[in-house]
């Protein structure tokens, strides 16, 4: 059997982490990456070009079978060429629009009849004082395309918040720069966040993973609970649900993220925050916490190969995500922090340390006796040591009953 040459355009963490189950499963596996030292240009085969050329990715297509992503950055229009040349683009374009722009997917949303928040666009100080108006202050603004990891959202306190900022902060900002229509949100009162993923094949298999629960910090995710502790199981089931109702109605191939605020008393539990059309980082915890890790999945779905199983192992897994600190060398710190926690599965992207920058994950799943409040402590230490040179928990710690 000849498996089709798979390529993925961006040269990420995320096109890094697929390249070791693609070699698993011995299908041959190529990046379209932004420069030589790109996170899996380290370890892949890859062609260097700019994913906003078509040209460079008409190039890019011509060497493989199967075109994916690392991000949903590439241009609406150019995906549409390529697929009119007859290019396997998976999730093809009239899906990845609905992770590429907040607007378009707020009116899927919608219309699918799915928990959302009040939403309009935005395109002057007037649309955006009336819609704050009209569903309350405080009021969330987005940028509809590019915004990721707490960049391009600003919360609006009240009026005069709004024509400070039209004036002289983000606001006025966006307005100049063209961004325009931006998204207005209610602001939505909620407990904690959520996510619920699913991935999906082109002849339509889908499998959804247990919904998890997602710490954000300054806007980026923190920490993810798998499975999400104390969640009512219906609102587990219906949120579910509606990640695989996205799929399907959206023509979704491969891994689907379904960001969720966790509402509870109101409507199923849950409104639906924002979509990802790629691994995520709310999947992660996967890789060493599920029977079949969310990279091994999506590279699955989009050859149209069978699914994983999905269950998770032991009592669940938690996911701590390792961003840059004081300590400039990370492998410096690998000897101390593996031999404090063995049980910490240690996951880096080959990046230069920056403070705040994603650069590695620590997985912890809690086997035999360990609590997820076991594996959360580990996996914080085993972080702070990597990251700060912190002092390792003992590790002869007795875990929790």
């Amino acid at each position: 059997m000849t498996f089709p040459r798979l390529g993925v355009i961006g040269g990420g963490q995320l096109a890094r982490m697929m390249a070791a189950p693609a070699a698993e499963l011995g299908v041959p596996f190529r990046v379209l990456a932004e420069a030589e030292d790109a996170s899996a240009a380290q370890v892949a085969p890859h062609v260097v070009g700019d994913h906003t050329r078509v040209e460079d990715l008409r190039a890019f297509a011509a060497t493989v079978d199967v075109v994916t992503f690392d991000h949903e950055h590439v241009p609406t229009e150019h995906l549409r060429v390529l697929e009119a040349e007859g290019v396997a683009v998976r999730p093809g374009p009239d899906a990845l629009v609905h992770a590429q722009d907040k607007l378009v997917m707020r009116a899927a949303v919608e219309r699918l009849g799915l928990p959302n928040p009040a939403w309009a666009p935005a395109s002057d100080l007037e649309d955006v004082l009336a819609f704050g108006q009209a569903h309350g202050w405080p009021m969330v603004l987005k940028t509809a395309r590019g915004g990721y990891d707490g960049k391009g959202v600003l919360v609006l306190a009240d009026a005069d918040a709004a024509r400070t900022s039209a004036e002289e902060g983000t606001l006025g900002q966006w307005l100049a720069a063209g961004v325009a229509p931006l998204l207005a949100e209610a602001h939505v009162p909620f407990t904690r966040e959520l996510s619920a993923q699913v991935a999906r094949t082109p002849s339509g298999q889908v499998a959804a993973y247990p919904v998890v629960e997602s710490v954000q910090t300054d806007g980026v995710c923190d920490v993810v609970t798998a499975p999400a502790p104390d969640l009512d199981p219906a609102v587990a089931e219906a949120a579910s649900a509606a990640a695989v109702r996205l799929a399907e109605a959206l023509d979704v191939t491969g891994m689907l993220a379904v960001e969720l605020f966790e509402t509870p008393g109101v409507g199923p539990g849950f409104q639906v925050n924002e979509l990802a059309m790629r691994p995520h980082n709310s999947g992660h915890w996967s890789m060493d916490g599920a029977v079949t890790g969310q990279f091994e999945q999506h590279v699955r779905a989009v050859l149209d190969l069978p699914l994983g199983d999905v269950t998770a192992l032991g009592r669940g897994t938690v996911m701590k995500n390792l961003l840059g600190g004081t300590r400039k060398d990370l492998h410096t710190g690998f000897a101390e922090a593996l031999a404090a926690h063995p049980e910490a599965k240690v996951h880096t992207y080959g990046k230069g340390v920056r403070p705040g920058r994603k650069v590695g994950h620590v997985n912890v799943v809690a086997l035999g006796e360990r609590t997820l409040a076991d594996a959360a402590s580990a996996a914080e230490s085993a972080a702070a040591v990597l990251r700060d040179g912190a002092t390792p928990s003992d590790p002869t710690q007795e875990p929790r009953p």
